[in-house]
């Protein structure tokens, strides 16, 4: 939650914390947030804040191959909204996604690996 808690200019510890920072940013600046969750925590939770909140519950996945996850999340939530979906469904088909391409991850290199993109291209609702 550095990012957050730079934003907000709030230290976030607890989830009601991020829930506040979230609304605070939003008052701000106008404009939709989604505070996530997963650093440093047992849990990938994500708040999103757009004039009332929402919470999208996930699971951490144990895996190094984290290298473009940030990157993933805007673009399929981007790709979502394109698609019509209204904001609360674009991230929660985007944060789906996510869970997929982390679950499958590619080993390749040394470091943190890249996301498998690619995971599930056959009968999926994300090629729709």
């Amino acid at each position: 939650m550095p990012v957050l808690e730079k934003i907000s200019g709030e230290k976030i510890s607890s989830p009601h914390e991020m829930e506040l920072a979230a609304q605070k940013i939003f008052e701000q600046y106008g404009c939709a947030v989604l505070a996530k969750g997963g650093h440093g925590h047992n849990d990938a939770n994500d708040f999103l804040y757009d004039g009332a909140g929402k919470w999208f519950y996930g699971r951490r996945i144990d895996t190094q191959n984290t290298h473009g996850t940030g990157c993933t999340l805007s673009s399929a939530i981007t790709a979502n909204l394109a698609k019509g979906y209204d904001l609360k469904t674009s991230v929660g088909r985007a944060k789906s996604y996510l869970t997929g391409a982390l679950s499958t991850g590619l080993n390749l290199g040394a470091g943190n690996g890249p996301l498998d993109h690619s995971f599930n291209l056959r009968g999926s609702d994300f090629n729709d």
